[in-house]
């Protein structure tokens, strides 16, 4: 593939950072531009160690701006787009489903519209959709995801990404615009806002607050580290057919409880605390509404058209993941501190 401009959406996010860094460090040719709107859940410091790379230009923008979308594909020529920008916590979407109707639907719109009309019937373009395996709904203690599997989203988050999946997929089929779309389990590791499962205990664990477990802790989940989840879309991007869609897993089923568990561990052992010494926080709380009860991934096609497959095992990354949020106190104060938001909006202003 020939030196581009890659537009990635979401680039100061959890995931949307490991992939803009991963762009950076291993394509110099490649022109990365990274749009992110900085809500609570992205942030400038994820991006401190590439922020000054010469082949990296960063813009304030959200997606459902038609006109600031618009700017972006005009200024710099966009001719790729890696698309990790969504509203993603499944809790939040049950409180506030119209925010993520906005952002994960629209907002998907408006890039695809903005795409279709600047590359009008050019083939050497791509638009890469990055999604989730909650779309398929929830599977039985038996069988996998595969990219095959009829969508049955079961929350408003999973509803809007399958929305936006959809939106894709017309765009490829009626405009003929190059796609790819590729549906991925739970992601683990650093700079994951403290939300999330895997972070929120950490957190939690250090301040000794309670451990919340919803139900009994038996929903499932398979979990990828986000650094081989980088590399997949790396690879997807490169390598993907147009109109394909690939699913990208860890194979590593956890009970949410047997994972919660095993992090207690790993956290007694890394802050010298007796053993049981942190599962004595866990505290079981009512269910969320419409929980799924497992997702489990087939990455059999990736693997076997495109070669990639996960390298690390769960617990190496577990300790990996520890690791780096207790070595980054200051990064977690900042975005815990309910002034997280004005604090990188005032850093980005001096810039």
């Amino acid at each position: 593939m020939s030196a581009r401009t890659l537009l990635i959406t979401g680039g100061a996010g959890f995931i949307g950072s490991h992939v803009v860094r991963l762009f950076i460090g291993s394509h110099p040719e490649y022109r990365i531009v990274n749009l992110d709107a900085l809500t609570y859940a992205g942030n400038l410091e994820n991006l401190s160690d590439i922020e000054s790379a010469s082949n990296h230009v960063f813009v304030h923008a959200d997606i459902t701006d038609e006109k600031a979308i618009d700017r972006v594909f005009s200024e710099h020529a966009v001719d790729a787009v890696i698309h990790l920008a969504a509203e993603s916590h499944v809790d939040r979407s049950i409180l506030d489903p119209l925010s993520f109707i906005r952002t994960n639907v629209m907002g998907t719109a408006v890039l695809l519209n903005t795409a279709r009309r600047y590359w009008k019937d050019r083939q050497d373009v791509l638009f890469y959709h990055v999604s989730t395996d909650e779309v398929y709904g929830s599977l039985g203690d038996t069988g996998l995801f595969t990219e095959e599997t009829p969508y049955d989203p079961r929350s408003p988050y999973s509803a809007s990404k399958a929305s936006s999946d959809h939106l894709v997929k017309a765009y490829h089929h009626t405009y003929r615009l190059p796609v790819v779309i590729s549906n991925c389990s739970n992601n683990y590791g650093s700079h994951q806002f403290p939300e999330k499962l895997i972070p929120l205990m950490i957190n939690n664990i250090v301040h000794r607050k309670p451990l919340p477990v919803y139900g009994e802790g038996l929903n499932v989940r398979d979990w990828l580290w986000v650094e081989d989840h980088a590399r997949a879309i790396e690879v997807v991007f490169h390598q993907g057919r147009n109109g394909e869609t690939y699913n990208i897993g860890g194979f590593n089923e956890w009970r949410n409880i047997d994972l919660v568990h095993l992090l207690c561990r790993i956290m007694d052992e890394k802050l010298g605390r007796a053993e049981g010494d942190s599962a004595s926080l866990i505290t079981f709380v009512k269910d969320r509404a419409g929980h799924d009860q497992r997702y489990a991934i087939d990455a059999s096609k990736i693997h076997r058209e495109l070669g990639w497959s996960p390298t690390l095992q769960f617990e190496e990354g577990l300790r990996r993941t520890v690791d780096w949020y207790l070595q980054n106190p200051t990064w977690v104060e900042h975005i815990t501190s309910g002034s997280y938001l004005e604090y990188y909006q005032r850093q980005y202003s001096n810039r």
